[in-house]
């Protein structure tokens, strides 16, 4: 990665505190994927960056440092975006820790970036939650390497996922996927109930394998905050 950044186009996702004063600082950037920065001073009370340094929020960022954590020289936000509320606050929150745990540092993915784009743009709205969700998520495994192949169904055949090869293999009648709600997954089509029940299954296989044993923090917010409603 370079030495040095100006005017980096980013997303703040995720803060945590740094010595006394300072925060560290996961960036999801446009040309450098993700990033990790110090921004020194930002928890005094007279910095500025305690409330432009926040999850979802766009900003300008320029940094400095040889090694994989850097040191934010310059910050500014040109549009203070408001945060997510609810249930679309839980699916960024969640959207965020898959960048912060899949990506590896300083490995661009600009296509991706401008999906997350979209995705924040439809929390703030509130507009069709889960579907662009689902559209985020499989993008996001077609950046890892680990796009699901679509291309063998057939809308009357049924399917079982193999996580491991992202192929979907016929299986009998009734049992795992059916083709024509898989066809629609391609096509980002999310208007049936049916699909998207198939579809958030389908991600959540899709991704276990690739997080592992240790679970998301998000989605056990996520339950936690349905079982006290």
């Amino acid at each position: 990665m370079a030495h040095r950044a100006e005017q980096a186009a980013a997303y703040v996702l995720h803060t945590r505190p740094y010595r006394e004063t300072s925060l560290l600082v996961d960036l999801f950037t446009l040309e450098y994927g993700r990033v990790s920065v110090v921004a020194r001073g930002a928890k005094r009370s007279s910095s500025s960056r305690r409330f432009t340094l926040q999850p979802f929020q766009p900003v300008h960022v320029s940094w400095t440092g040889r090694h994989e954590l850097k040191n934010l020289s310059h910050s500014e936000v040109p549009q203070v975006v408001p945060q997510p509320q609810g249930k679309a606050l839980l699916c960024g929150l969640y959207a965020n820790e898959l960048l912060l745990r899949l990506l590896q540092p300083a490995d661009p993915h600009p296509k991706l970036y401008l999906y997350y784009t979209y995705l924040l743009t439809e929390l703030l709205q509130c507009n069709d939650l889960e579907g662009a969700l689902r559209t985020f998520e499989k993008q996001l495994l077609q950046s890892l390497g680990y796009a699901i192949d679509f291309t063998s169904c057939h809308a009357d055949h049924y399917y079982q996922f193999n996580a491991y090869d992202g192929g979907l293999h016929q299986a009998q009648s009734g049992q795992g996927y059916l083709g024509a709600w898989l066809l629609s997954i391609a096509e980002d089509q999310y208007d049936d109930l049916d699909v998207r029940r198939a579809a958030k299954q389908l991600m959540r296989e899709a991704f276990a394998v690739l997080l592992g044993d240790r679970p998301l923090k998000s989605r056990e917010l996520f339950l936690k905050t349905r079982r006290t409603k």
